[in-house]
C-alpha cells in the first residue's frame, strides 16, 4: 500500500479492489488478489510457478498496468 500511495488512481483502484475484486474472488474460492496484488507478489507467484526470466513492461500513458513478459 505505502508503494501506491501517491498512485493518482490508488483509491479508487483499492475501493474497487476491497469492494468487488477481492470478494469474488474469494466466493469463487479463489486467492482474494484483488486488483492491487503487486509486482512484487506477481514476481513471486509466476517464479513459483517456474518462470525463470520475467521482464515487467509499462507503457508511458498506461498508470494502471504492467505487463509481463515470461520465459520458462
Amino acid at each position: 500500500v505505502e508503494k501506491n500511495v501517491d498512485h493518482p488512481l490508488g483509491t479508487l483502484l483499492y475501493s474497487i479492489s476491497t469492494m468487488h475484486c477481492m470478494t469474488v474472488s474469494l466466493a469463487m474460492g479463489g486467492m482474494g488478489l484483488g486488483t492491487m496484488w503487486g509486482v512484487e507478489l506477481a514476481q513471486k507467484m509466476l517464479a513459483e510457478a517456474g518462470f525463470k526470466s520475467v521482464d515487467i513492461k509499462r507503457l508511458p500513458h498506461d498508470i494502471q498496468n504492467c505487463f509481463y513478459i515470461c520465459r520458462k
